[in-house]
């Protein structure tokens, strides 16, 4: 086990967060703009079954979580699935998974950057957005407490605005829970979608895992972290998912790309309306504060073993941060961010995020009893249910996602030639 009061090694990030910091930084990831987008598209998906897909969602995030928990408690160190898919399975496995982790996650966080520009000001939301990226990389650049900090705030706020809605819109008379049953409009593949769609907003937790050499006692603090998080998320969607179908049903709330404020002004609560557009701006840059601290440190670890150019594996010597991935990624978001379109980014980051998540469960499950195995029917679970849910998305995304990794693969190879070529090792 990690001694934490032990010096640190040259060019290693020092464990400074504890259990309440590392669940409120899973919390930041997950409480936030997926539940003020997402509830839309995935009632067009799933119709009146849409409780059954996040529920769908939630078993398969928690066989992820499960797996992810007890290998960042082997192996806490950054980078997650990262480094789990390449001292379990394999050089390229774990390559594999940092490469979709990057990519799917660097779309999500121009996703969570254009939802703030949404927000706070629809007519220059490319320009908003930007300034979100900037301001945030700088943040999280002065140090990982300050990002745990503000993230902490971002939560309460945000929760405190979501049990709002929550009683505002359960205790109208417009409430009627007739509208929660299951009609035949609910279809197999339908649901199947809206629980791929619904796991954007889950995903957080590997948030947690991808801090692990910035965790005191990590092979304790991990493992409790993330189904703490994982379970006050499930709880706060399953209420608002409730809320939102009693006073809208499935229809209405398929129609709207605004639901947590369509469902306030539905319940008769117009003076909440500009409340809920506030937090779910929020929402979105702790969301956004959270993916690029993640995104960043797997870009740290695969750097620091060539998969990415070995200038970014650099740690600040006085923040302690690797800030020159963090500069990079937050470069390539603030890009993103002026030039794409939120709605084809969900999709896209759910596809790669579920293929790293196959990767982790496929790892824990060559785990030993000894190694802290799970119950082997959690891995292969989280497996089926990972590769299900990501080819059950719209086709177009599963062709993009798919090139993507097809593209990750034939990086890996020639990085492997061109080695063998030089003759020069990893």
């Amino acid at each position: 086990m990690d001694n934490p009061g032990a010096p640190a090694e040259a060019g290693a990030l020092k464990r400074r967060l504890g259990v309440s910091d590392a669940v409120v930084i899973g919390l930041g990831s997950m409480i936030g703009a997926g539940i003020f987008a997402a509830l839309g598209p995935a009632a067009g998906a799933a119709g009146s079954g849409l409780l059954l897909a996040l529920g769908l969602a939630a078993v398969v995030a928690y066989c992820n979580a499960t797996s992810s928990a007890r290998l960042a408690a082997l192996y806490p160190r950054s980078g997650g699935t990262y480094v789990y898919g390449r001292e379990r399975l394999g050089d390229f496995w774990g390559h594999l998974a940092g490469w979709a982790f990057v990519v799917g996650k660097t779309a999500s966080c121009a996703a969570m950057a254009l939802t703030v520009g949404a927000y706070l000001w629809p007519g220059q939301t490319h320009a908003v957005a930007v300034a979100a990226v900037v301001a945030l990389t700088a943040v999280n650049y002065t140090g990982v407490q300050k990002s745990a900090l503000l993230t902490r705030a971002v939560v309460a706020v945000v929760l405190a605005v979501l049990a709002a809605v929550i009683v505002t819109t359960l205790t109208s008379a417009h409430a009627d829970t007739a509208r929660l049953g299951i009609g035949p409009d609910a279809t197999v593949g339908g649901v199947l979608q809206a629980a791929g769609l619904l796991f954007f907003a889950f995903a957080g937790y590997a948030r947690i895992a991808t801090l692990g050499e910035e965790v005191r006692d990590p092979a304790r603090t991990i493992p409790r972290a993330i189904p703490i998080a994982l379970g006050i998320t499930l709880t706060v969607y399953l209420l608002v998912a409730v809320a939102a179908l009693s006073v809208l049903g499935p229809g209405g709330l398929a129609d709207t790309t605004a639901p947590l404020s369509d469902a306030a002004r539905a319940a008769g609560a117009d003076w909440l309306v500009p409340t809920v557009r506030v937090a779910g701006a929020v929402a979105a840059l702790g969301s956004l504060l959270a993916l690029i601290l993640g995104v960043s440190r797997t870009t740290l670890a695969m750097a620091r073993d060539h998969h990415l150019p070995h200038a970014l594996s650099a740690v600040h010597p006085r923040f302690g941060v690797p800030h020159r991935a963090e500069l990079a990624v937050g470069a390539v978001v603030a890009l993103l961010a002026a030039t794409t379109d939120v709605r084809g980014t969900i999709g896209f980051s759910s596809f790669g995020v579920l293929a790293y998540y196959a990767i982790a469960n496929a790892s824990a499950w060559t785990l030993s009893q000894e190694e802290g195995r799970p119950n082997r029917l959690i891995p292969a679970t989280g497996l089926t249910g990972c590769t299900t849910l990501a080819f059950a998305l719209p086709l177009s995304t599963v062709i993009s996602g798919t090139a993507v990794l097809i593209l990750g693969a034939a990086v890996y190879g020639l990085r492997r030639t061109r080695a063998r070529g030089t003759g020069s090792g990893d």
